[in-house]
């Protein structure tokens, strides 16, 4: 019996989008679980096309990814205009078209995600191939190696096996077997000291600051937290700390806020048993804003200047969560 499932039919009908004469460019928001991804599929291309590349819509600073790229030589660039037009066709892993507004103007030929499909249904390409139900898409990359007979050399697979690491929160989020038998397959080839390194460059110094912003803001609601950050030099300060949160006893969901340029973000955690983190996003900002995620993980993007009148982004959030009612909040400090 196959140690993973067998994707024949899948592998066919993606194999058949490769031509020798196309360049392709695979497109990512970075963050561990799409680097590895990225990394994965740009091997299975390897020799089947002219030449694959893998660029980047967000500004990477969080040091777990930028100790990520560096250790396992991952080669993604930018994405701007000039990059796009130096290719034919476009993938797109760990994400969905209508995740980033970047991804509007791109057609692309390839989804490969592992985040719930939108209302308005999956996006319409050659290839998709869309499983909600997986802790990670490093997991379904992991699927296509073994399908295709690929070994993962030692940076591949350790960039994968983070990946899985990363999405699962160590298998502390909603994950199924897959993902278990990937991180267990993975664990034969990967360099563990390298993960080490990673997981240790998950802080800088400088961040400190926004710990003790957090914790002077920080409100409780119910058995939640909400913080609100004020303006951030990189809305991954929000994501961490939204993680750093979920470790408090007795707390089942935080939110974790903050204004980047023009743009409101708001971070949602859950521990995956009482409120869903997805429909949480979406039923407060869906109508103003891209918003959506998992049962336990989440995010919205609000573009502050759809508002005729100046609103204080603090005082939005925070009527969204209370339904408009402060008393529900309490003061920690």
């Amino acid at each position: 019996m196959a140690y993973f499932k067998q994707l024949e039919d899948r592998l066919q009908d993606m194999l058949a989008l490769f031509k020798k004469d196309e360049r392709w460019l695979i497109v990512i928001n970075a963050d561990p679980d799409s680097l590895a991804s990225a990394l994965a599929l740009k091997r299975i291309m390897g020799r089947r096309v002219q030449e694959v590349g893998i660029g980047h819509v967000n500004e990477i600073k969080r040091l777990d990814n930028l100790a990520m790229i560096r250790y396992l030589r991952i080669p993604t660039r930018k994405l701007i205009p000039n990059l796009i037009a130096q290719y034919d066709r476009f993938a797109i892993v760990d994400s969905q078209p209508d995740h980033h507004p970047d991804f509007d103007s791109i057609k692309f030929s390839l989804v490969i995600d592992h985040h719930p499909i939108p209302e308005s249904g999956a996006y319409d390409a050659p290839y998709v191939d869309i499983r909600p139900q997986y802790g990670a898409t490093s997991t379904m990359l992991t699927e296509y190696l073994y399908n295709l007979k690929i070994r993962p050399a030692k940076f591949l697979a350790t960039a994968l096996l983070y990946g899985v690491k990363n999405d699962t929160q160590s298998f502390e989020r909603p994950f199924i077997d897959d993902d278990v038998k990937a991180f267990k397959y993975l664990t034969k080839y990967a360099d563990m000291d390298i993960i080490k390194r990673i997981t240790r460059s998950e802080f800088h110094i400088d961040w400190l600051r926004y710990f003790s912003r957090a914790f002077y803001n920080l409100r409780r609601i119910g058995t939640g937290l909400h913080t609100h950050m004020g303006k951030v030099e990189n809305p991954d300060t929000l994501v961490i700390l939204a993680d750093f949160f979920m470790r408090v006893h007795e707390i089942s969901w935080d939110v974790v806020s903050g204004v980047y340029g023009d743009t409101l973000i708001v971070i949602y955690r859950g521990d995956g048993m009482r409120k869903d983190m997805g429909k949480m996003a979406k039923s407060m900002f869906g109508d103003v804003g891209s918003a959506g995620g998992h049962k336990a993980a989440a995010r919205a993007e609000i573009d502050l200047n759809q508002f005729e009148e100046k609103i204080d982004p603090e005082d939005f959030v925070v009527k969204k969560l209370t339904k408009g009612s402060r008393k529900k909040m309490k003061r920690i400090f």
